[in-house]
C-alpha cells in the first residue's frame, strides 16, 4: 500500500454551505470529519466555512476564503488543510499552488489513509491499495513536479512520451493486478464461505462506531477489536455463536459512513459477500446520535446497493443508555410518533419530552418500523440483552428448522 503519515499533526477543516446542504447539516459533516481526522491521528485546530449556491469550480470556496485559509496556516504552523468534500484534480492543483507547503486532503483521501493505516489481511490491503491507486491515477499531476519532463530513447518510453503518461501507465497496469488478486482472494473467500455447509449465518451491518464490535464479543465472547474511532474494523470477522444450543454463524463487516469514497464501496464489495449471502442481518443503530435516522438511512441504501435490501433485518437500537435520562416524571405524550402535538426539538432531532425508559422507547416511531423486528439494547452496559437474545434465537431457530428439521431435539 502507499505509504502512510505516522506522525501526528495539525489540521483545519474546510466546508461549503449549500443549497442542499444548510448550516446544521454541514456542522454535522465537520462534526464527522473532525472525528475522521482524529482516527488518523491529527489534531484539529480550526474550521473555515462559507455559504455558496456551488462549490467554486478552481478552488472550492471563494478567492477570499481561501486567501483567509492561507492566512492562518501560514501564521500558525499548519501541516493539513482538510476539505468536506472530494476536490477535483483542478481544484487540488490550485489549492495547492495557492495554499503551498502544507497537504492538501479532501474527505475521500482522509478516509483511505485511515483505511490505510488499519488494513491488516492481504484482503484487505489489496482491497486498499486498489481503492488508493484508483483515486490517485486522475491526480497524478498534483503529485509530482518531476512530471513536466519529457525523455525518449529505448527500453524508457516512447518518443517524446511524457513522464506523466509513463507514470499513468505503470499505475494502470498495477489496479490491473491488483484486481487480478482480488478476483483470486475472493475465488478463496468464496471457497471457505462454501465450506461452513448450510449453516444460519446472521451478519452485523451498521454505520461505523455504532457498537457491532462489542456486540460481537458481547455474543461469541471472543475479542473482536473494539474502540471509541471510526473504521476499528476493515476485515469481515466470522465467529461461530451458539445460542440456547443453536449454532449459527455471525460475521462483523466494516462500518458504512457517508459520502464513503466511490472507489473503496467498488473494492470492498466483496469484503461485503458476506452480508449478501446472510440469512439474517443485525443492523446497528446508534440511537444517541443527533443523525442516526441518516445513518440508518445511508446503510439502507448500501444494503440495496449490494443487494441484501431483502433480507430479513433485525434492526438493533444500542447505546439507548446514552439517550434515556431519569426521571420520575411521567412522559405526558409520545413525542416521537405525535410529532403535531410538539413543536421544540432537542439537539437530537426529537421533541423536548424525550422518552425516559425502555417502555417509553417501545411506543415511539422506532419500534414500528415496517417489516422488521426492533430491539433497544445496551451493548457496552449489556442493558435489555436478554430481549435481544430471545428476539435473534426466534429468528436462527425458524431458519434452522427448515434448514435441519431432523434436529428437533435441539428445540
Amino acid at each position: 500500500m502507499i505509504e502512510t503519515r505516522k506522525e501526528q499533526e495539525t489540521c483545519v477543516l474546510v466546508g461549503i454551505a449549500t443549497r442542499k446542504q444548510d448550516k446544521e447539516l454541514l456542522e454535522e459533516y465537520l462534526d464527522e470529519l473532525e472525528f475522521l481526522a482524529q482516527t488518523a491521528d491529527a489534531i484539529c485546530v480550526k474550521r473555515f466555512t462559507q455559504s455558496l449556491d456551488h462549490p467554486d469550480v478552481r478552488t472550492f470556496v471563494g478567492s477570499g476564503k481561501i486567501q483567509e485559509i492561507k492566512d492562518y496556516v501560514d501564521s500558525n504552523g499548519i501541516d493539513m488543510v482538510i476539505f468536506d468534500d472530494e476536490l477535483s484534480p483542478t481544484q487540488l492543483r490550485n489549492i495547492e499552488q495557492l495554499v503551498s507547503d502544507v497537504k492538501i486532503l479532501d474527505r475521500s483521501n482522509l478516509i483511505l489513509d485511515i483505511f490505510a493505516s488499519r488494513a491488516r489481511t492481504a484482503h484487505a490491503k489489496t482491497q486498499v491499495e486498489l481503492a488508493q491507486y484508483q483515486y490517485l491515477l486522475p491526480r497524478l499531476t498534483n503529485m509530482w513536479t518531476h512530471l513536466q519532463k519529457q525523455k525518449g530513447g529505448i527500453g524508457m518510453k516512447g518518443p517524446g512520451e511524457k513522464e506523466i503518461e509513463t507514470d499513468r501507465r505503470i499505475i494502470r497496469d498495477k489496479i490491473a493486478a491488483l484486481k487480478k488478486d482480488l478476483q483470486q482472494i475472493d475465488k478463496q473467500k468464496a471457497t471457505q464461505r462454501g465450506n461452513r455447509g448450510a449453516m444460519v449465518r446472521v451478519a452485523l451491518v451498521g454505520y461505523t462506531n455504532v457498537g457491532k464490535s462489542t456486540l460481537m464479543n458481547l455474543l461469541s465472547k471472543s475479542e473482536v477489536k473494539a474502540e471509541n474511532k471510526l473504521f476499528a474494523t476493515l476485515d469481515t470477522t466470522v465467529r461461530k455463536v451458539v445460542l440456547y444450543n443453536v449454532p449459527f454463524l455471525l460475521s462483523d463487516t466494516v462500518g458504512f459512513i457517508r459520502k464513503l469514497p466511490h472507489q473503496l464501496i467498488e473494492s470492498f464489495k466483496s469484503t461485503l459477500d458476506e452480508t449478501r449471502e446472510s440469512d439474517i442481518l443485525l443492523h446497528i443503530v446508534d440511537v444517541a446520535h443527533p443523525s442516526f435516522e441518516d445513518h440508518m438511512q445511508v446503510v439502507n441504501d448500501t444494503l440495496n446497493e449490494i443487494g441484501s435490501g431483502d433480507t430479513p433485518t433485525i434492526v438493533v437500537f444500542n447505546k439507548m443508555d446514552k439517550l434515556l435520562f431519569p426521571s420520575d416524571e411521567p412522559l405526558e405524550i409520545d413525542e416521537l410518533t405525535a410529532a403535531d402535538q410538539v413543536e421544540e426539538t432537542d439537539s437530537f432531532g426529537i421533541e423536548s419530552s424525550a422518552p425516559r425508559s425502555l417502555e417509553d422507547l417501545r411506543h415511539t416511531w422506532m419500534a414500528q418500523l415496517e417489516g422488521q423486528d426492533v430491539v433497544f439494547i445496551s451493548a457496552h452496559e449489556k442493558t435489555n440483552i436478554q430481549e435481544f437474545r430471545d428476539l435473534l434465537y426466534e429468528r436462527v431457530i425458524a431458519i434452522h428448522k427448515e434448514r435441519y428439521p431432523y434436529n428437533d431435539f435441539l428445540y
